[in-house]
């Protein structure tokens, strides 16, 4: 079997990719920002019933600096580079949250060639596909690119998009003989194995607790963290995946409106307190200058982004989970370790 470092081990993403490198006997390596993170790692690998926990070692190692890296993956066959700056808010500097995920892909990338690593897949976002368009009922693939001119290209979007493009670009020029492989998840949902999760899980949680009393009328993509996983495996090793990307999404867009519904339909009285009202436009507009987080939100009301993964399915035999069962499983997870009101 072959040595990956998992870049970025206690996310959400990070933690899924651990748990089936290992259960497909990898040896493993991961690396924390902090020492201390450690112990944190270990538990969320309990929670998910690791395979050899005992193969997993950890590197410390930060985007913003280029200290560990090489110790990270000198000896390494492949690096699965899932770490990434999020910020639960908009930056008042976008270049905050752009510059580090841009120069922390390159720095994972130049020590990666460095150590002569066959294959680097960079996890990158459904973000960098679909965000800055008009309108359309196409649905988004592969060859489309994020207008980082548009309004509602914020920070975040762009910053995946920039560090992808970058990623791209390096390989092209400088990589050497290094292969690279990009996935583009659509919004990531499913287990949660501890308290650091993704900004999707938090629309469920949120849900959940009956934060609040109508949705706004916001649509996406939905998948599962685990088949997020798998995907990066198979773009691990698979031939046909070297110099492509593969978008990551189950099925049909939803509103969040819809993932209430599932809840309601499958948890019944644990679902009592998610809403059943979508709020007028207007209203999330008024609400969004008193509350700055619903800023990020006015630029997407309404836009319906179609998307598919029929590429990942062809080239890589790739079979994700339902939508359902993704919301699912984040809904159960989030009540079975007491993250969600009584």
């Amino acid at each position: 079997m072959s040595t990956v470092l998992v870049t970025g081990g206690s996310g959400f993403v990070g933690i899924h990719v651990i748990l089936q490198l290992l259960a497909a006997g990898h040896a493993v390596r991961t690396t924390v920002r902090r020492p201390d993170r450690q112990a944190e790692v270990m538990a969320m690998l309990r929670e998910g019933e690791a395979a050899s926990p005992e193969s997993l070692s950890f590197f410390s190692a930060d985007l913003t600096h280029d200290d560990g890296w090489r110790e990270a993956v000198t000896g390494c066959d492949y690096v699965l580079h899932v770490a990434s700056p999020l910020s639960t808010s908009v930056p008042e500097d976008e270049n905050e949250m752009i510059v580090p995920a841009r120069d922390g892909t390159l720095r994972v990338l130049r020590a990666a060639r460095d150590a002569r690593v066959k294959r680097v897949v960079v996890t990158s976002s459904l973000g960098a596909i679909g965000y800055g368009h008009a309108p359309r009922q196409k649905p988004f693939d592969e060859t489309d690119w994020t207008n980082l001119d548009g309004a509602d290209a914020q920070p975040y979007i762009k910053s995946k998009t920039v560090a992808e493009r970058a990623a791209w670009e390096f390989v092209a020029r400088e990589g050497g003989g290094l292969e690279m492989s990009v996935i583009n998840p659509a919004g990531i949902f499913g287990p949660v194995l501890g308290p650091d999760f993704s900004g999707s899980i938090e629309i469920v949680k949120s849900l959940l607790d009956g934060a609040m009393p109508a949705v706004p009328r916001v649509y996406f993509g939905v998948v599962d963290v685990r088949d997020v996983a798998d995907l990066h495996l198979r773009a691990m090793t698979a031939p046909e995946a070297k110099g492509e990307r593969f978008i990551a999404v189950s099925g049909e867009t939803l509103s969040i409106l819809d993932i209430g519904k599932v809840l309601r339909r499958e948890l019944g009285s644990k679902a009592r307190r998610v809403p059943r009202l979508q709020a007028p436009d207007w209203l999330v507009r008024l609400a969004a200058h008193r509350i700055a987080l619903l800023q990020a939100v006015v630029p997407m009301l309404g836009r319906v982004r179609h998307s598919t993964s029929a590429k990942a399915r062809s080239v890589l035999g790739w079979q994700p989970r339902s939508n359902d069962e993704a919301i699912l499983a984040t809904a159960e997870s989030l009540i079975r370790l007491g993250l969600v009101k009584a």
